[in-house]
């Protein structure tokens, strides 16, 4: 499904406030084995509306909760393992673990942010020691001293849609598009505080309240922290990062990965991008031994780099200090955090309360000592027979996936080879990592939440930049065990399944094949289905960027991937948005094929027998409900229109549609021309 609001660990501080899955899917509590039939609404058509008529009656009758900005199947297992967390943190705690222990990191970092007298009693005094050094910058040298310094591993371009940082830029550590046996270091376009360029740069009326709303809230930030003038200082700062937002490639131009294969060594950045002090930049970042990192903007850090040479300094340190105090809203007073929840929770995404604080200790811990917690989740509530049933529905679906490739009519030889050389080499991670983080970097005291997650991220970046030049684990995870989802690692041609997602209703060892091929199969032949889609069909089997097709099947691919794109541009969640084909390209393709390899894997699962009928739906009917039901939604609308905007998945009602394009669903619930779903069969968009 690959990450999709994974909050990143430098605004975890901030964003717990009011972060909610806005990814994947939907429904309520399923205590039945099998799909809920109590969430189908009998009286819509399927081929009309598929997604209402899986999930209509769950939408009837579910509310979203005043702290939350959409609710779903992913939001319920999500509070299921939040709960489990907060239990094994006060079990941890209650042990009394040796002090500098990871246990002990576990209890001190939760227990530091519970501390509200605490936070209350030390004001804004954390804050100072930042913002005095900000006031003290002379010249654009310290000022490219100062930004490199606040560079952080706070962006993974690939799994996260957060592909910006609010940072001047973002460092993302990872093999290498040209040398995957080794960790390089890429750098990515940041600056912004908003959620998209878009956000600045359109002229929709919606947008422009926003930016309204959010120089209000730049101003109030500001005085808040001590500032006089705050008005004016927000005003510059606005009008900067609209500059910035100018520079920005789009979302959906950024999955281009050929257009992000930009190696530039130390040398080119001055030259390819002057205005910026890049031997200072690098030298406060820790960089100066660095001898290349690969650019994936670069005409952003052109464009970003002359406004540092051509925007006042004093700009740039009203820009520092506000992006500080932001970052770290969270942790300081209440009235500094009820600010930055009023607009990033309330304005932004529609929230009308916080989440409890006990939950928000969670994120805080889970994100920034997660694997601590992982060893401990992993153990308690992930058995060694789930694992082998799940290690099992993931090879047969990679067989299942296997014979689609081998039976492609348009698919040279060669091209198959190397498609199956994929399959073959493909790493799959099945509840939990072999290996785990070690943390032993990180200082973490009782009584300073603050401090904290400050070290948090610089012991975070640390631990990255060590790794540049060094040999790829292959095996290594970039999620926990708790964590509700799945991914596709591109570069290490690796899949990761989380315990936590393999559990009710995605994963039931007492359900029906049907179901348990329709939910959990089809996201695990949606991951793996990633290794083809239009970024992963840029890697071979090594996970080195290398075009390893002939032209005539790339023709063809980009012609059956440029249909689905046009199909879903046609989708619109509101008479002034639509969804960008484009955008959400990569995880349309997934959602397609991977349908056609788990209901492959159904049916060769049945070993020829009848499925049995479950509640008066045949194993077909079973199966396409259970996957329209993984997507059952309901989200507010600044929500909406931000996930709209600025993620690479389609909301859940039109991932839910991609059924038409799968021939068996027409014969299943006996779609007809002239129902709105209807494709004729030369239409349907075919990929794998």
């Amino acid at each position: 499904m690959k990450a999709t609001f994974g909050v990143l660990k430098l605004a975890v501080a901030s964003a717990v406030l009011f972060a909610v899955a806005a990814c994947p899917p939907a429904l309520s509590a399923q205590e039945a084995h099998g799909i809920a039939v109590a969430n189908i609404d009998r009286s819509v058509t399927p081929g009309d509306d598929f997604y209402h008529y899986a999930n209509g009656e769950w939408i009837k009758r579910t509310e979203i909760p005043p702290d939350r900005v959409g609710v779903d199947v992913w939001t319920k297992l999500g509070d299921v393992g939040n709960k489990r967390i907060a239990d094994l943190i006060a079990e941890v705690a209650k042990s009394n673990p040796a002090a500098g222990s990871a246990t002990r990191k576990v209890a001190d970092l939760y227990n530091s942010y519970m501390d509200e007298a605490g936070i209350e009693a030390k004001g804004l005094t954390p804050l100072h020691p930042h913002l005095e050094a900000i006031a003290a910058i002379k010249d654009k040298r310290e000022l490219a001293r100062v930004l490199g310094e606040s560079l952080r591993a706070d962006v993974d371009a690939l799994n996260n849609t957060n592909y910006h940082t609010s940072n001047l830029f973002g460092l993302w550590v990872a093999p290498g598009f040209n040398d995957s046996e080794h960790y390089t270091g890429y750098l990515m376009q940041g600056g912004l505080h908003l959620p998209d360029r878009e956000y600045y740069l359109s002229d929709s009326e919606d947008m422009g309240k926003i930016r309204t709303q959010y120089q209000t809230h730049i101003a109030a930030m500001l005085k808040l922290a001590g500032f006089s003038d705050a008005d004016a200082r927000a005003g510059r700062i606005l009008e900067l990062e609209h500059a910035i937002a100018q520079t920005h490639r789009t979302l959906a131009d950024n999955e281009n990965i050929h257009n992000a294969n930009n190696t530039w060594t130390q040398a080119d950045f001055p030259a390819k991008a002057p205005g910026l002090d890049w031997a200072e930049y690098f030298r406060g970042a820790g960089l100066s031994q660095q001898s290349s990192f690969i650019v994936w903007q670069p005409e952003a850090f052109t464009g970003e780099a002359a406004l540092v040479g051509s925007t006042p300094l004093d700009t740039w340190k009203h820009w520092l200090a506000y992006h500080v105090i932001e970052n770290y809203g969270g942790v300081l007073p209440k009235a500094v955090a009820l600010e930055r929840f009023a607009f990033f929770g309330k304005t932004l995404s529609g929230a009308q309360q916080q989440r409890p604080r006990w939950q928000r200790g969670v994120f805080v811990v889970d994100g920034y000592l997660g694997d601590v917690i992982g060893q401990i989740y992993a153990k308690r509530y992930f058995s060694p027979e789930a694992k082998a049933q799940v290690e099992a529905m993931v090879a047969n679906l990679i067989a299942a996936f296997r014979k689609r490739i081998e039976a492609l009519s348009w698919m040279d030889a060669t091209t198959k080879a190397e498609a199956e050389a994929k399959l073959s080499t493909l790493y799959v991670g099945v509840g939990y990592p072999e290996t785990w983080h070690d943390y032993s970097n990180f200082e973490v005291k009782a009584d300073d939440i603050f401090g904290n997650l400050w070290r948090g991220n610089v012991a975070d970046y640390q631990r990255q930049i060590a790794r540049l030049g060094k040999a790829v684990d292959r095996h290594e995870w970039s999620m926990t065990p708790q964590t509700v989802n799945a991914v596709n690692l591109p570069l290490q041609n690796a899949l990761n399944f989380p315990a936590a997602i393999l559990q009710p209703p995605f994963f039931d060892p007492q359900a029906p094949a049907a179901d348990n091929y329709g939910a959990i199969g089809t996201v695990i032949g949606h991951e793996i289905s990633h290794t083809f889609d239009s970024e992963g069909a840029a890697f071979d089997s090594k996970g080195r960027v290398r075009n390893w097709w002939t032209p005539e099947d790339l023709k063809h691919f980009e012609a059956a991937t440029a249909q689905l794109a046009a199909q879903y541009d046609t989708y619109k969640p509101f008479p002034d948005l639509a969804i960008n084909g484009k955008q959400t390209l990569s995880e349309n393709i997934a959602d397609v094929a991977g349908i056609a390899a788990a209901y492959d894997g159904y049916r060769a699962s049945l070993s020829g027998k009848p499925a049995p009928v479950e509640d008066g739906f045949s194993g077909d009917q079973q199966f396409f409900l259970a996957f329209g039901q993984n997507w059952g939604e309901k989200t507010r609308e600044a929500a909406l229109r931000q996930q709209v905007m600025t993620d690479p998945h389609a909301p859940g009602e039109y991932r839910a549609a991609t059924v038409r394009n799968i021939d068996a669903w027409y014969a299943a619930f006996d779609v007809k021309a002239g129902e709105k779903l209807f494709l004729a069969p030369g239409e349907r968009v075919r990929i794998w």
